[in-house]
Formats: structure tokens, sequence, C-alpha cells
């Protein structure tokens, strides 16, 4: 349908909430953004600001719970005895939804890029608190919530993370994909 307001997501870094706003339907989920806080420095361990694009979708087809490691399934599920012999482990679990900064100099190239700097939206094991910064730069999510999300986002989505009084109301247009400029 023509008329129809293509979906894009929020994230409030300050509520630690997502939202997959699609036309005049929202979806929220709580989410876990940076311990470190806001920050676009590679390194940094802090959740990038600003406008992105989800780039990727990793992970169709593997059960919940899979986990991954430099964004292929291991062949592992999660459990609570497999975190247990592993307790150090940043768990990236169920689905990657991998951003791309649409802004140059702030989020996209050099020392400030997402991709680069491997952000996502990813599931984590149910023993992490949502609801409170804890991450090391990513949005982390339940597992059944990141696979809502999967399946509501296509790659092209447009995303906006920041603070809620900055939120924008509607998407921000031009081109939404992540080509290299030459």
């Amino acid at each position: 349908m023509s008329g129809e307001r293509p979906s894009w997501i929020r994230v409030f870094l300050d509520r630690q909430e997502a939202e997959l706003v699609a036309g005049d339907h929202t979806v929220r989920y709580p989410v876990s953004t940076a311990a470190n806080g806001p920050g676009e420095r590679d390194g940094s361990f802090c959740t990038p600001r600003g406008w992105h694009v989800i780039r990727a979708r990793i992970g169709a087809g593997a059960p919940e719970g899979a986990v991954f490691r430099g964004r292929r399934w291991t062949g592992e599920v999660w459990s609570p005895a497999l975190m247990e012999q592993q307790p150090g482990r940043d768990w990236i679990l169920t689905r990657i939804l991998w951003l791309c900064g649409r802004e140059p100099g702030r989020n996209r190239f050099g020392a400030v890029d997402t991709m680069r700097r491997y952000i996502y939206f990813h599931g984590c094991p149910e023993t992490v608190a949502l609801g409170q910064p804890g991450s090391r730069g990513c949005i982390r999510m339940r597992n059944a919530d990141v696979l809502d999300l999967f399946h509501r986002a296509p790659a092209g989505t447009p995303v906006w993370l920041g603070d809620a009084a900055e939120a924008p109301a509607a998407p921000r247009g031009g081109d939404l994909s992540c080509r290299r400029q030459r």
C-alpha cells in the first residue's frame, strides 16, 4: 500500500527501551544498552547515538538461545550450565540485527563507525537484567523480543538512538543504505 508509512525503530538510552513504530502501531521492548553510557568512539564500549540503519540480519533459522561468536552460530544453545562454564563471556544470543551508522563523522567512518564497532540488537541470557545499562555497547534484548523484532524489521529499517527528549517523531529521509562511499 503506497500510503503506508515504513516501520522504524527508536531506542531511548535514558529509558532503556526500544520502540518499533509501524504506522500508527508501536511495539515497546525493554533493553539494556552500554554500561559506559552513550558514545561513538571505537574502544569506548558505549552505545552510539544518532541515525542508523539495519545493515544485516543474522541467525534466521537458528533456535531461540543460539549462541553467536563472530556473527556465526557456534552450534551451542545457551543454558545456565553453559553460562556457568564460561562466566565472563559476553553472550550474543538468538538473532543479530547489525547496525550501520548514517551520519558521517558522528557514527559512520573512521574511529566512530558503528558497523566496524560491531554494534547490534541481540538476545541475551534470561539472567541479564534489562531496563538498566549493562552491555558493552550493543542493545541487549530478551530472546523472544529480539525474535519478534527480527521478524518485523527488514534490512534497511531506520534506527534512531538517543535520549527521549531528543527523539524524532518520524524517520529521517534520504538514502537508507550503508553503501561504501568512494
